[in-house]
């Protein structure tokens, strides 16, 4: 009797098929599952910009009606930053944050499946928004009212969705948090923790203190639309302008949620390729640190237009222009890591050359809408969608698809094509330049941000934008190629992958262990 309830309990513990990933609490299982949903919110993201793009590419109104357009736009931003770049980085922290630090999993494994399995639920609602009645939300990410409030039926759908979709985070967070404070190897202190789980540690410190404040924000909406409240409106002594600082005290924050998961990863990725340590290791940890700090300080640099005191634009200026100095520290540090490395050019090296070159492109537009002067010209223009779009596409997508690159030979056993890898990257390159460079030119000669039609002198430059989008997408499809072809066979993952030249190991511990150079090189 005994033995047959053994046997029976032994089948239960590794179950098979659907069930095996239904129910599954292992962190490895659940960092694929998070990244396979990333990857399809990434497509069906990528749709909606081709709709958009589509539009744009000549003036007038051809291809969709301004109401979807404006839905297109919405749907867009929601569905790449809460359903595609967030799970990315959070399938990426469930891989490899237990095997950096040493754990035998995360802390809290079943609210882990958990934490996933809201997220399907969550944007299958908010797509369904877009069949009902009025349509989707039409009102840009950001879900101003009074635009929002004339969203039709689908208001509480979208924003239930967001309420899940904060919930899943917050779980995330706490798993992260406690696994990293808890669960270390023996003599693995906080300060020889690679960079990666560093910067997800403080990420996850983010999430947890922003993502409440959109929920309030959200659910203020949803009671002046159907409760009688008037935190917004106007006619009731409410104030709309209200609404904008509560967003943006969220919204500011998780610009760097999106952003600081793809600095840890860039910090693994070139110290690998360049043989040697990476650069500056504690002023990296206090970099990203301040970033996190300051992230909560600078919220009104997306508000100079609305009329605020002169003292305010000061010192919202002034400290987001100090974000400029731990971020620059970053660049240096990767540029100095770089600095007379033995450097080699595989597929994720060159990802993350993109990602420092490109992403520093953004960082200057960044830097430029911080004068509060100059961004009462480029406020709401299309100079401020080149500015997110740069450290958006070449930055947290690149970091994301360096960091698929680099660790997939180690997840799968087999070793993706180098040769199609390269071609995705320059492809990827030149397409995501082609698309996002010429909208600053645009922005500074006044067209606006969210319109489906615009004057006849911007079709040039939105032409080429356009063409750019259409090959960027296409690219992606490579990307899909090469991915599942590495899953499901190839070449064996070589020893390089483990050993690395000179024994610097692909998922090189930063600070690397003593004496890791002192070893010959190998000669093969």
């Amino acid at each position: 009797m005994s033995t047959v309830m053994v046997d029976d309990h032994h089948h239960e513990e590794h179950p098979r098929g659907i069930t095996r990933w239904l129910f599954t609490t292992n962190h490895k299982d659940i960092g694929t599952l998070y990244l396979w949903f990333a990857l399809l919110m990434f497509f069906i993201g990528g749709l909606m910009a081709l709709v958009i793009r589509s539009e744009l590419f000549q003036p007038g109104l051809q291809v969709v009606e301004p109401q979807f357009f404006n839905s297109m736009t919405t749907m867009h931003a929601l569905i790449m930053i809460f359903g595609g770049v967030m799970p990315a980085f959070t399938g990426l922290a469930n891989w490899l944050v237990p095997m950096m630090i040493g754990a035998p999993d995360m802390a809290l494994p079943r609210m882990n499946n958990w934490s996933f399995w809201i997220l399907p639920f969550a944007f299958t609602m908010l797509l369904a928004t877009l069949f009902m009645p009025g349509g989707g939300p039409a009102s840009g990410w950001t879900m101003y009212p009074p635009l929002m409030l004339q969203t039709g039926d689908a208001l509480p759908f979208v924003i239930f969705s967001i309420h899940l979709m904060g919930i899943s985070s917050i779980m995330g967070s706490i798993n992260i948090i406690a696994t990293i404070l808890n669960m270390r190897a023996p003599g693995m202190t906080l300060m020889k923790m690679p960079l990666f789980v560093w910067t997800w540690l403080i990420t996850a410190y983010l999430l947890i203190a922003t993502m409440p404040v959109l929920a309030g924000a959200v659910t203020m909406l949803l009671t002046d639309k159907y409760f009688g409240t008037s935190f917004f409106n106007a006619a009731g002594g409410g104030d709309p302008v209200m609404f904008q600082h509560i967003f943006w005290f969220f919204g500011h924050p998780e610009v760097y949620i999106l952003i600081l998961p793809a600095f840890g990863i860039i910090s693994q990725i070139i110290p690998t390729f360049a043989r040697k340590p990476l650069f500056g290791y504690s002023s990296m940890v206090y970099a990203t640190a301040s970033i996190a700090f300051l992230s909560f300080i600078v919220w009104a640099h997306h508000m100079f237009t609305v009329g605020m005191p002169l003292a305010g634009e000061l010192f919202f200026m002034f400290s987001t222009m100090l974000i400029a100095v731990p971020t620059g520290v970053k660049v240096f540090n990767w540029v100095a890591t770089m600095w007379k490395g033995a450097m080699t050019f595989e597929t994720p090296m060159l990802f993350a050359i993109g990602f420092v070159v490109m992403f520093t492109i953004g960082g200057f537009s960044g830097l430029m809408l911080a004068i509060a002067p100059a961004d009462f010209q480029y406020h709401d223009s299309y100079f401020v969608v080149a500015h997110f779009h740069y450290v958006l596409v070449p930055g947290a997508v690149f970091a994301i698809m360096a960091a698929v690159y680099y660790w997939l030979p180690k997840w799968t056993g087999h070793m993706y094509n180098e040769k199609l890898g390269k071609w995705h990257f320059w492809l990827s390159t030149l397409f995501v330049n082609l698309t996002f460079f010429p909208m600053h030119f645009l922005g500074l000669a006044g067209m606006p941000r969210r319109i489906p039609d615009y004057a006849t002198q911007f079709a040039g430059f939105n032409e080429i934008a356009s063409i750019g989008a259409f090959g960027f997408g296409l690219s992606q499809l490579l990307f899909l190629y090469l991915v599942v072809q590495c899953v499901r066979g190839g070449a064996k993952a070589s020893a390089q992958v483990w050993e690395g030249a000179r024994g610097l190991e692909w998922t090189l511990p930063s600070p690397p262990p003593y004496h890791s150079f002192t070893t010959p090189p190998v000669v093969r």
